[in-house]
């Protein structure tokens, strides 16, 4: 079975902070909008998707059954669904979908704000996640995540996202130039 991550779920050191993956293949599904939105932690906000109009990156996580459940604690504040393998575009030559794919969703978008704002220690790991994949994908990331405009704080030296990981200087240095058009909202 498979799980489609569109947030820290790509990053392969935060998904390991949970439990044990298989492989993880780049993705683009149709059919979903993701957003920053409010999920029920009490100090930031985090990517949602919900069905409408378009299509947004991930990757495709293959996971044993007895794995589900780790993950299902991960995302509480979601719904898990199943995703029709018919909207998923693998973006890996030779790799076909296997087994059944479920993704994890919201109803509502609930958006962020100064209580809840988007961490740039959560925008730093899934960005640097996307890396891993190339420049491109992480470009893709951005253009496609609905939401920037809301407030975001400057928590790098103190992070407030709990499963920050696989996060170089490096990586900092190429997502800033890569955000450096998107409203600047960031509170210090």
């Amino acid at each position: 079975m498979y799980i489609f991550g569109y947030g820290s779920l790509i990053n392969a050191a935060s998904r390991q902070l949970t439990g044990e993956t298989g492989i993880a293949v780049p993705v683009v599904v149709s059919g979903l909008q993701r957003h920053w939105g409010h999920t029920g932690s009490p100090v930031m906000s985090h990517l949602v998707v919900r069905e409408g109009e378009g299509q947004c990156n991930g990757v495709l996580i293959h996971i044993d059954d007895n794995a589900l459940e780790v993950f299902d604690i991960r995302e509480a504040g979601y719904q898990r669904v199943p995703l029709d393998s018919d909207r998923i575009q693998v973006l890996e030559d030779g790799f076909a979908v296997d087994g059944p794919v479920y993704v994890y969703v919201t109803d509502e978008v609930i958006a962020p704000c100064s209580h809840h704002p988007i961490a740039q220690s959560y925008v730093d790991t899934v960005l640097a996640g996307c890396l891993r994949y190339s420049a491109e994908f992480a470009q893709s990331f951005i253009t496609s995540t609905y939401g920037w405009s809301f407030p975001r704080i400057d928590d790098r030296h103190s992070p407030v996202y709990q499963r920050v990981a696989g996060v170089a200087d490096e990586d900092r240095s190429k997502i800033d130039l890569m955000l450096m058009d998107l409203p600047n909202h960031i509170e210090k």
